[in-house]
């Protein structure tokens, strides 16, 4: 029988769990995997109206300036955020700047032709290119980490490059392509490819940074040097942007900063596998506004190719995250052998 406390509230046999071993909040689970979405999508719209932005000025600007503006202004957002963190002292601390600069130079390579892209495609199309970038993660992981990578992820990857190859079609079959050269939609479709490459490898170095680095240090150190490779480019010639276009370019590269700080947020909220697939709405605001800003539709093979590409993309994160699932388990049943 239970013995009363003294007050008349039963007592405890045990302590709260609470009470037996420390708080360890870096190894809890997240735990509002709905505000992890939220961010999610939330940082999806920012980064497809920075994309309309960019869109909309580049025909006047040099990618150069854009790719300098885009990150200069980041820093706005990203400092307030990291001083707000009480992380603005440890971010600019490293024990990897080499591995910082050639994320860096990925990264800003990829920046510049998805800007390149922006130029010359309409925007649901430039962002449906972009979606190959969690495929061609999986190739340089087998290749760059060394990741085992099974029957299921290379099935995935050959489909979704399948999906690739439709959405490219219209801009690279023979009457795009005659004038392609000139500056038509087919160089448009193999930067924006390009951009997708880069996309992955900077994700691959990022994997790699992570075992030393902070999360702040290398959105910050992307931001920094990105800045100084863009502004390398102003002994090619800049033009005096007007006053309308001084407010977009800080708008732009706000709009960047948040994004930056939402994607980042949305994972410490939500399990990847199940936050990384809501980066797919990006489509839903990119039809949004290329319809409403550009009055551009898409073809519907791109479409066609968009969904194909998704779904392989999320195949790929399903079989993901049964892999972790299984991971966790064989590591966890050897602890629970009897002595």
């Amino acid at each position: 029988m239970r013995r009363a406390h003294p007050t008349g509230a039963p007592r405890r046999l045990f302590p709260p769990r609470e009470a037996c071993s420390p708080a360890r909040p870096h190894l809890d689970p997240p735990v509002k995997p709905f505000l992890g979405i939220a961010l999610k999508v939330a940082s999806a719209l920012a980064f497809t109206l920075m994309a309309a932005l960019i869109k909309a000025v580049s025909a006047s600007y040099p990618t150069g300036q854009l790719v300098f503006f885009r990150s200069a202004f980041a820093l706005l957002p990203l400092l307030a955020w990291l001083a707000w963190q009480g992380d603005l002292i440890n971010a600019v601390r490293t024990h990897n700047l080499r591995g910082h600069v050639l994320r860096s130079l990925i990264g800003c390579t990829g920046m510049f032709a998805g800007f390149v892209a922006l130029s010359r495609l309409p925007l649901t199309d430039a962002v449906a290119i972009g979606y190959a970038a969690p495929l061609i993660v999986v190739i340089l992981a087998a290749l760059v980490l060394k990741e085992t990578v099974r029957a299921y992820r290379w099935s995935a990857v050959a489909v979704g490059f399948l999906g690739v190859m439709v959405m490219l079609w219209p801009h690279l079959s023979g009457g795009a392509l005659a004038h392609g050269l000139a500056g038509g939609s087919a160089v448009g479709a193999l930067f924006g490819l390009l951009g997708a490459c880069c996309a992955a490898g900077a994700t691959i170095q990022v994997r790699r940074l992570t075992k030393t680095e902070r999360t702040g240090a290398i959105v910050f150190y992307f931001t920094i040097l990105s800045s100084a490779f863009g502004l390398a480019t102003i002994v090619l010639g800049w033009p005096m942007p007007s006053p309308r276009d001084w407010g977009l370019f800080v708008v732009i590269g706000i709009l960047g900063g948040i994004g930056q700080i939402l994607l980042t947020q949305s994972y410490r909220y939500g399990d990847a596998s199940l936050v990384a697939p809501f980066e797919y709405t990006t489509m839903i605001w990119a039809l949004l506004i290329g319809w409403f800003a550009f009055g551009q539709w898409p073809a519907p093979i791109v479409l066609a190719g968009a969904a194909i590409v998704a779904a392989a993309g999320m195949f790929v994160l399903w079989r993901e995250h049964r892999l972790g699932l299984q991971r966790r388990k064989d590591v966890e049943l050897p602890s629970q052998r009897p002595a």
